[in-house]
């Protein structure tokens, strides 16, 4: 081994990344094939492979390997948020398209030292679009959940009210916690700095944010931590800022049979019959996941209150019909 490799291994040792750890070691069993050293290598990658199998299946116990304890930096306490989520790609209700590019993310990730060996990076960088509540910020949660890595939620619009002028410095420091510290990284409201440049009502301050992103982005990612981007205004962001996406995720409103899976998985042990669904359908159309979920919640929340073991379809319909009005009478006051 150089000297270099040994250094790489104590720094991911000391800092708990079990991942760059088995990066470097792959890394090294690569070296040895290079050398003529075949049987070495071999070793060197079984035991990697036992380390990943091991942690996947959790300990001989079967206790999972709890995560290490992850804080925001100091400088950003209060607008960045780390929680650890438990959730999974499994748990959502996504189009076909989206699960399958998302489940090539996790994979890409779970193999990025294997990737690297052949001079290839992991995706790390995508942007999700579409409106709200269907599922951005859920699969901010899903993906960490799926890699098993802190999730820490930027507040773009929180950054630019509390800490104006100061903006591109605060998040110089947020992309250094992200070249550092190996995590999902969620930016929230994303269309709060990447509107386009030039647009009429921007600001000095904005451009600047915004040139300081798009520089930012560029940088290498040495930890392969994930970065989300997700807004529900794609339709302003500025194209060189698109183009520094390795992927850019397109969520829509759930179709019927989408909608019925969603509401199922909320309804749990309160089922309906197949002959309800028909009537509920009108009911479902242009409500997103979230709207579905808030709705169908509220029944259930109902029913466990008065000790009723069914639900009917005209309640969840009353629901819905709610959730319908509500969203046109928003739709109304944003046209006014």
């Amino acid at each position: 081994m150089t000297t270099r490799q040994i250094l790489a291994l104590l720094n991911s040792h000391i800092e708990g990344d079990e991942d760059q750890f088995l990066s470097v070691a792959l890394q090294i069993a690569a070296q040895q094939a290079r050398e003529g050293r075949a049987d070495d290598a071999e070793k060197l990658k079984r035991v990697v492979q036992k380390a990943r199998d091991r942690r996947r299946l959790g300990s001989p116990t079967g206790v999972q390997t709890p995560i290490p304890m992850a804080r925001p930096r100091a400088e950003l306490q209060g607008l960045v948020e780390s929680t650890f989520p438990k959730i999974t790609l499994g748990s959502m209700v996504l189009a076909d398209d989206v699960r399958n590019r998302l489940a090539r993310v996790v994979r890409q990730q779970e193999e990025r030292a294997t990737l690297r060996q052949f001079g290839q990076k992991p995706t790390t960088h995508l942007l999700l679009v579409g409106p709200p509540g269907t599922g951005k910020t859920m699969t901010a949660s899903a993906l960490a959940g799926e890699l098993r890595l802190p999730l820490f939620t930027v507040r773009l619009e929180s950054l630019f009210s509390r800490f104006f002028g100061e903006t591109a410095g605060k998040l110089r420091i947020l992309f250094d916690q992200i070249a550092q510290m190996r995590g999902v990284y969620l930016l929230d409201e994303f269309d709060a700095i990447g509107a386009r440049r030039g647009d009429p009502n921007d600001i000095g301050e904005i451009r600047r944010v915004l040139n300081s992103v798009l520089a930012f982005m560029e940088e290498p990612n040495s930890t392969d931590s994930v970065v989300l981007a997700a807004t529900n205004h794609v339709e302003i962001l500025d194209e060189a800022l698109a183009r520094r996406f390795d992927e850019v995720v397109e969520y829509s409103l759930p179709e019927t049979e989408a909608a019925r899976a969603i509401i199922e998985k909320r309804l749990g042990k309160f089922k309906l019959s197949a002959r309800s669904w028909s009537s509920l359908e009108p009911a479902l159309a242009g409500l997103s996941p979230g709207e579905l979920v808030r709705a169908t919640d509220s029944v259930v929340k109902d029913a466990i209150i008065d000790g009723v073991t069914k639900i009917s379809a005209d309640s969840l319909r009353s629901a819905l019909h709610d959730r319908q009005t509500l969203k046109g009478k928003f739709r109304k006051g944003a046209n006014l």
